[in-house]
């Protein structure tokens, strides 16, 4: 594998592993968005059920932005020295991680136990719907060690090339999940808790495939007793570059927040549950781009470590091609057939028509995002940890966050304010990004020559 990354066609190697990347991340969303979907179809409560399970999403947002932190960091280090030729560093990153992802899974269950009640209610619950949102988030919190395993180490089981184990991590947890949600909400009359625990139970299963795996004899990098302690010198680099991917997870904490609590100032329970939605279509949205980029990280790192240039420069040229052909296209469903996304959660009218009218204004910039997805990760792929900190937080915390507050001091529709703030970012975001990217390629080559 470490010969193809540095000799196969570079066209074909990304397809090779996009491909199962993409599946991976399609079906990895499909853990939250089947227990929405299920959720709202129930009974007399659908709706208000489905409008406290999307309260907790700023918490589900953290618990995967500590993964990031650790794996988005720590699997492109690895890559890159592999590409160096330095198999036995790469090893010791891989057991500094691991160790890593399980002190913050203790710590983050401990948080969440004792604090998760007062975030939901700070986090857009109403006295109608926290019940509904602490029944979720109280099972979900007992499995955070299983999401942080899954996430984190997947991410070093693609970075070595092996995109179709790492695809087989998800769907073997999504298709437990697709199976067990309903019979727990509705055979066993569980409701929401049903949700969480078919979800705990089918990350459970993901990740001992994950750790069994990198026990096996197949893999590359192997979890070692020895290198299972976190070692400053190791882990410090992998933090950094990592710092990128969290802030970007760790926003959207943020971000769910500050719209949640603006949606229920100015439009209530009924805009909280739309945007359930609009979240959900737009993390649907982004897997296929994630893909894409997980699949390109690994030939990125390797080649840029080895000092080869030309496919470097080939493999981003390619990715931005397919990023920006995918978001454009997603873009034109989302405007063309609203109602078919607000339909599969859902079949209260009401909800449906708030989603169609707020999902075209929501995704309005959505035809430009793989331009920033795609730039954005190259860099990380790069190593360049300073640069893509800086994208990370210019969109959500330098635009987005103080436009949901901004915009609806100037314009009359309060509610379609807050949704404004979406595209308008992202387009700003996009021009910026862009920018930097291209001058940053043109520098590269310009260095390497």
């Amino acid at each position: 594998m470490e010969n193809e990354l540095g000799s196969k066609p570079v066209g074909k190697l990304l397809w090779k592993l996009s491909l199962p990347a993409i599946a991976a991340q399609l079906v990895n969303v499909l853990y939250n968005m089947v227990d929405r979907m299920y959720i709202g179809h129930i009974p007399d409560v659908g709706p208000a059920a489905l409008t406290g399970v999307g309260v907790t999403m700023p918490v589900i947002l953290m618990i995967s932005a500590f993964a990031a932190l650790v794996s988005m960091g720590g699997a492109p280090r690895a890559a890159i020295m592999m590409g160096r030729g330095r198999s036995d560093e790469a090893e010791k990153i891989l057991g500094s991680c691991t160790a890593a992802l399980v002190l913050l899974s203790v710590v983050l269950t401990a948080g969440i136990l004792l604090f998760g009640r007062e975030a939901l209610l700070l986090f857009g619950a109403s006295q109608d719907t926290i019940g509904y949102a602490y029944d979720y988030l109280e099972i979900y919190a007992i499995g955070t060690i299983a999401v942080q395993l899954t996430l984190g180490l997947n991410a070093f089981i693609t970075a070595q090339g092996f995109s179709s184990v790492g695809m087989l991590t998800v769907v073997i947890g999504a298709v437990c999940n697709i199976v067990l949600d309903p019979i727990f909400i509705f055979a066993l009359n569980m409701g929401v808790r049903g949700a969480a625990l078919a979800t705990v139970l089918s990350q459970m299963v993901s990740a001992v495939w994950c750790v069994a795996f990198l026990l096996g004899k197949k893999t590359i990098l192997h979890i070692k007793a020895c290198h299972l302690r976190i070692i400053p010198r190791v882990f410090g680099p992998c933090v950094a570059l990592g710092l990128s991917p969290f802030v970007m997870q760790f926003t959207e904490s943020i971000l769910s927040l500050s719209f949640n609590s603006s949606l229920l100032k100015y439009g209530g329970d009924l805009s909280v549950g739309s945007m359930t939605i609009l979240s959900s279509v737009m993390q649907f949205s982004m897997m296929p781009l994630l893909g894409f980029t997980r699949g390109a990280q690994p030939i990125t790192g390797f080649n840029y470590g080895a000092g080869k240039k030309e496919r470097v420069l080939n493999c981003y040229k390619l990715l931005l091609k397919v990023s920006l052909a995918y978001s454009a296209g997603f873009w034109t469903l989302c405007m063309l057939f609203p109602q078919m996304f607000a339909a599969l959660f859902t079949s209260d009218t009401a909800l449906i028509a708030a989603v169609v009218h707020d999902l075209r204004i929501y995704m309005g910039a959505m035809c430009l995002f793989g331009l920033q997805i795609a730039c954005q990760q190259t860099f990380v792929a790069m190593g360049d940890a300073k640069t893509s900190l800086f994208l990370a937080l210019l969109r959500k915390v330098f635009l987005l966050i103080p436009l949901i507050f901004i915009l609806p001091l100037f314009l009359q529709n309060k509610v379609d304010a807050v949704l404004l703030a979406e595209p308008v970012s992202d387009f700003i975001a996009v021009c910026v990004t862009t920018t930097l990217s291209v001058r940053a390629m043109r520098r590269y080559m310009r260095k390497a020559a």
